[in-house]
């Protein structure tokens, strides 16, 4: 059963939860300050007038209120992408000349950034909703900033896509004229690339309004934990100066959202019900098989995809790599995302949270046959 939405009004909001919501725990720490709610000194004239106010129906960003640590690891995190923000087109553009490729390596490489663009690309909206999620449902104000500033940074990741792409193909990825059988196919992979994120993202957004935000959390430290590990990996190996350098900026950045969420967790993890650990472990095996795409290869459980298309993906990205976009090998990624998924573990299972077995990468847990894929959480 998930959590329906939060309201705040009294009555109803009572009847939901034991727990008072960070809204309420900072109304009763201002009546608290103050000397009591509704002010005892006051005379009855003033206290009618405070009474006569309407209330507010929630989920709503009103009232406006700052409430959270302001000296806490995710504040000091925010404070320190203001610091590290960059601009990609600082990056030295002029140096990936689609002259210095052949066509079929600027095909691999677009077609290994529209895969991308399919995680990156999607990344500005879906932390834009969970920024403004947060608001209506007045979570700290720490935590609030930092989906903004994650937003920010997508922003950034999905730019590099997008330039990379026009410069090396066209802007638009999904429809361009191919001019052989292989150009065919990786335009049909793409497409049905991108028919599954739109699933993906319907998914998401009523997913958004059914969980708490613990479980939020631990579903974007997934994608974070994949992003970190995949950018990483590939700056390393990559060989053109331009991939290097934009795969670095962006591992720098998923590096800090990794590391928002895990302060965030800390504060969340503890708390945590059975009935939320559970739905976390489901959580965890959707988000490995949503990201399986990027990071090593597609299971079956979530992607609709047709027969032909491993084999293609496999061809593209054998040409992105003798272009020298730094893509690993398949045994490379298996190890790779393998021992990202051992961080993740060792996290949720110091709060007592079961991590699911990833026979793909050869690690045991409890057996999750349940998902909703409907319901997928994860973003990059």
């Amino acid at each position: 059963m998930l959590r329906g939405e939060r309201r705040f009004d009294r009555q109803s909001w009572s009847t939901r939860v034991s727990e008072p919501s960070a809204w309420e725990r900072f109304e009763a720490e201002q009546r608290a300050a103050s000397g009591g709610a509704g002010g005892e000194g006051l005379s009855q004239v003033v206290r009618d007038l405070l009474a006569d106010v309407p209330a507010i129906e929630q989920p709503n960003i009103y009232p406006m209120e700052w409430h959270g640590d302001t000296e806490g690891k995710v504040a000091q995190l925010y404070e320190r992408s203001k610091r590290e923000v960059w601009n990609p087109a600082d990056l030295p553009w002029d140096q990936l000349d689609p002259a210095d490729f052949s066509r079929p390596e600027r095909l691999g490489v677009m077609y290994w950034y529209s895969v991308l663009a399919n995680f990156d690309g999607s990344g500005p909206p879906v932390f834009a909703k969970a920024m403004i999620h947060s608001y209506e449902q007045h979570e700290p104000d720490p935590v609030r900033k930092a989906f903004f500033s994650i937003t920010r940074d997508e922003i950034n990741h999905e730019e590099v896509c997008q330039r990379t792409i026009t410069r090396l193909w066209s802007p638009t990825p999904t429809e361009w004229q191919p001019k052989n059988e292989l150009e065919a196919l990786a335009l049909r992979n793409i497409r049905w690339l991108y028919y599954n994120g739109s699933r993906y993202w319907r998914g998401y957004s009523e997913a958004l309004k059914k969980y708490p935000i613990e479980v939020l959390f631990s579903s974007f430290m997934m994608g974070e934990v994949a992003a970190t590990t995949l950018f990483h990996t590939m700056a390393r190996q990559a060989t053109h100066p331009v991939f290097a350098q934009s795969l670095r900026n962006v591992g720098k950045d998923e590096a800090r959202h990794m590391a928002i969420c895990l302060a965030t967790l800390e504060d969340y993890f503890p708390k945590l019900s059975e009935q939320d650990k559970s739905l976390i472990t489901r959580q965890l095996r959707a988000g490995f098989v949503f990201l399986s795409m990027i990071l090593y290869e597609p299971p079956d459980d979530f992607w609709k995809l047709p027969p032909e298309y491993l084999s293609v993906h496999r061809e593209m990205e054998e040409l992105a790599r003798r272009a020298g976009l730094g893509v690993a090998t398949l045994d490379v990624k298996r190890e790779v995302w393998r021992q990202a998924m051992f961080k993740v573990k060792a996290v949720v299972e110091r709060y007592g949270i079961e991590f699911p077995a990833m026979p793909e990468v050869g690690i045991t847990g409890k057996e999750v046959t349940q998902v909703d894929f409907d319901d997928i959480i994860p973003v990059f």
